[in-house]
């Protein structure tokens, strides 16, 4: 299996608390409607919880700011991801994500990536 790691900033122009709220109810929905279709096999969310924690982990170590949220997909490999995103449904759906994203995510101070897991 591998992994698409998405690191989200929100949108300029809204909260922590509405980009979480966005995310969870209206684009996670959306997106697992459409998972099968683009053969992703597990979706989470994580959201960035407003602690003080975070800005003394921050300062510990010179570190940027946090992102607002981690999206995590899981496909089969990178052969299924590349089949599933270039099937004409695949090409459509993935449009229709990026607009739906331009609602909460600036993807200008986002980053994305394709992992493996190892767990100890």
């Amino acid at each position: 299996m591998i992994k698409l790691v998405m690191c989200l900033t929100r949108h300029p122009d809204i909260t922590r608390e509405e980009f979480k709220e966005y995310w969870m109810e209206k684009h996670g929905p959306f997106f697992m409607s459409n998972a099968e279709a683009m053969g992703a096999k597990k979706y989470v969310q994580s959201h960035t919880i407003n602690s003080p924690l975070n800005e003394g982990i921050k300062a510990s170590r010179g570190m940027l700011p946090e992102y607002d949220g981690v999206a995590e997909v899981w496909f089969e490999s990178e052969e299924a991801l590349m089949k599933g995103m270039s099937s004409p449904e695949g090409q459509e759906l993935g449009a229709l994500l990026l607009e739906d994203e331009k609602n909460f995510i600036d993807h200008s101070k986002s980053s994305a990536f394709i992992v493996t897991e190892l767990e100890f």
